[in-house]
């Protein structure tokens, strides 16, 4: 068996606030996540001030607000990432943040993360995604909005990081990498595949999970990143072999924001880990056998082989003197048929079991 790693993504739902990063990272811990993220960009690289917002933004902020300003409002600072990391750290869990420029990753790497997550917005971002690859650690590739050529396109451009001497003259020279069998192989063990619908919160109709079935076909563990209301699609994700979970979380939903309202509250958070972490024992390891609790059961349960009337010693068995019942031992039920035709060394009660 393996554990699920769970990630309490806070996001940008600090809302710009020290102190309310500060209890997301509490919070996350006494959930029992396995980490807690954050988000970290240069607003004024990240956007430029035509960039539109998603209607769900418009939605959940200011709708007259670009999204360059909305951005300004969410950053990290830098200075707080290491405040952050020490809390997480002193409270059992990791702290991961997610970069969406390269200034940022760069900043993120002097902080010695276990691995990066790459934000489904970045997964055609070709130039950073071969940046992240090229720092060598584990990534995680998110897959919201992608089709499977986009996905292809990103492990290709991965694996161009990882083997290439240097940046790609052209897309071409992505692809042309991609054909050795080598080049692909070097992903193992590097790359997670998370599911993902873009959408704050997701329909239950969009969730679509049989597509990590269909993400599989990549030969990497897959995971779901999940932005529906409430905890059941992350539990079924689970229950589908998710080897990860990334899910939004607020101390309220009714703050301001543009995550806020897909997120989870704290008592859903813990309950969503809880329930994970049951599903993870009730998995098991499949193979079909006997559980320790229920050999008893199957001594009391399983019928055996008994007379179906008195039978005298000598009797040559006809299908009529033999029957099944719960004796508590004695020959399968399967034995009946060859008995048939048998003489019996003794006599028998009905009810009595059948011996050989």
């Amino acid at each position: 068996m393996h554990k699920v790693y769970v990630i309490a993504e806070a996001g940008v739902n600090h809302n710009g606030d020290l102190d309310l990063a500060r209890a997301l990272v509490d919070c996350a811990a006494d959930a029992g996540a396995d980490a807690v993220k954050f988000q970290t960009f240069d607003a004024n690289k990240l956007a430029t001030g035509a960039a539109p917002k998603a209607r769900y933004q418009q939605q959940t902020t200011d709708a007259a607000e670009s999204q360059l300003d909305m951005l300004r409002k969410l950053e990290l600072p830098r200075e707080w990432h290491w405040e952050l990391l020490e809390r997480a750290r002193s409270r059992g869990i990791e702290f991961l943040s997610t970069a969406f420029d390269a200034g940022s990753l760069a900043f993120l790497e002097e902080l010695d993360m276990p691995f990066y997550k790459v934000p489904s917005g970045e997964l055609t971002n070709g130039p950073l995604l071969w940046q992240f690859a090229r720092l060598g650690r584990p990534l995680v590739l998110s897959t919201g909005m992608a089709t499977m050529s986009d996905v292809e396109q990103a492990l290709a451009v991965v694996a161009h990081a990882v083997n290439a001497p240097a940046e790609p003259a052209d897309v071409g020279d992505v692809w042309r990498g991609w054909t050795d069998p080598a080049w692909r192989a070097s992903l193992n063990g590097r790359v997670t595949l998370l599911h993902c619908t873009s959408q704050y919160p997701t329909p239950m109709n969009e969730c679509n999970l049989r597509a990590m079935d269909t993400l599989r076909a990549f030969g990497f563990p897959v995971g779901y990143s999940d932005h529906t209301k409430g905890i059941l699609i992350p539990i079924a994700a689970v229950a589908r072999g998710a080897t990860l979970i990334e899910k939004h979380f607020t101390l309220d939903r009714k703050m301001l924001g543009p995550d806020h309202r897909a997120s989870l509250e704290p008592d859903e958070l813990t309950k969503m880990v809880a329930q994970i972490r049951d599903l993870e024992v009730a998995l098991g390891d499949g193979t079909k056998c006997p559980q320790p609790s229920e050999w008893n059961t199957r001594q009391a349960a399983r019928q055996h082989v008994v007379a179906a009337r008195h039978i005298a010693a000598g009797t040559l068995l006809s299908r009529d003197d033999l029957t099944t019942a719960r004796s508590g031992g004695g020959l399968q039920a399967t034995d009946l048929w060859g008995l048939v035709g048998v003489p019996t060394v003794h006599s028998y009660a009905a009810g009595e079991p059948i011996k050989r």
